[in-house]
């Protein structure tokens, strides 16, 4: 490879390596990362490349300590790699879809990618691909609610801890007693379900895992204290575990329902688990549904979502339940 090639895969290296404002990389750091990349190169050297790339490119640079600390201008759109209309189109969907699931804040993250996608979809207006927004949308699976807002720095903070590992100082809201508390908390894991993002973490000196919705934290900063680690947490273990599904118990149950024919359908296509099994349809359209799931609340209400178009057979608990809800709706018209 000639000095030139060199030098300017050292600099595609560098531009990857430096992170969009509020978050920076120090010279050193940068030093260190691209030696790992097998680039060797002293920090005086990276400087001059840094000052020389920021006359093409809106790098920012934190003079007010040394060594300096560098960031890409929030704002920053990059245009590479080169997108193709597949990709486009993926990213324009992503964002339909996820806009309904994820706080605003995660969205905007993804801002610059978005905008590329829809820029370059609009570009090519001119041949098959005209209007092309009146093709393309993304519907979620049954009534999604407006994501609850999370403040930026709420975002960039717990985000920043949880990838570098450092306790947060937070005020939040308790919804049990309406009011503001202080807690340190120690991250250990970040779930967006439905509407609302949660961190897990650990509280003070206790132990036990909790859940802390992001848009309820009114105020959060490093933590002086030691981050505490949770040695044997896994995070698909203790989703797995029912964490969020309001879980009856810890064993799974044998489900068996009788479907109608649209229902069985669908899950034939999109199976409730995997051990899931369909009969052939009986004399009155009825096919017979048997699968594993868990014991838990979310499945009963998804069970109750069909209506008279599912009739649970077992377990006898679940039967019982959604008929005495059943008769409590009737109720109501009394």
């Amino acid at each position: 490879m000639s000095a030139r090639q060199d030098t300017l895969f050292r600099y595609l290296n560098m531009l990857q390596l430096i992170p969009r404002a509020p978050h920076y990389r120090a010279t050193s750091t940068l030093q260190a990362l691209l030696e790992e990349r097998g680039f060797k190169v002293d920090i005086r050297s990276i400087q001059r490349d840094l000052e020389k790339m920021s006359g093409h490119f809106p790098l920012l640079c934190d003079k007010s300590s040394r060594p300096f600390r560098w960031s890409f201008d929030p704002g920053f759109k990059s245009n590479l790699p080169a997108m193709d209309t597949a990709t486009a189109l993926t990213l324009v969907l992503a964002e339909e879809y996820l806009t309904g699931l994820l706080p605003q804040v995660a969205i905007n993250q993804l801002g610059g990618q978005f905008h590329n996608a829809r820029k370059y979809l609009d570009s090519l207006e001119r041949n098959s691909f005209a209007h092309w927004t009146q093709f393309v949308k993304a519907i979620p699976n049954g009534k999604a609610l407006i994501p609850a807002p999370i403040s930026h720095d709420v975002w960039q903070w717990v985000t920043d801890a949880l990838l570098n590992g450092y306790a947060l100082d937070v005020q939040y809201l308790s919804r049990a007693k309406n009011q503001v508390k202080t807690y340190v908390l120690h991250p250990l894991g970040l779930v967006a379900r439905h509407s609302v993002t949660y961190l897990l973490a650990t509280v003070n000196e206790y132990d036990d895992v909790r859940q802390f919705a992001l848009h309820r934290i009114q105020a959060v900063k490093q933590s002086q204290a030691p981050l505490r680690t949770q040695r044997g947490f896994n995070l698909d273990d203790y989703i797995a575990q029912g964490a969020f599904g309001y879980p009856v118990d810890d064993e799974a149950v044998n489900l068996k329902a009788k479907v109608r024919s649209d229902v069985a359908w669908m899950l034939s296509e999109t199976p409730v688990s995997h051990s899931q099994v369909l009969s052939e349809p009986d004399e009155n359209g009825w096919v017979l549904l048997e699968a594993e799931v868990p014991n838990d609340q979310q499945t009963q209400w998804w069970l109750q979502g069909f209506g008279s178009a599912v009739d649970v057979l077992e377990p006898m608990s679940w039967r019982e339940a959604i008929h005495k809800q059943a008769r409590e709706i009737l109720g109501l018209d009394q």
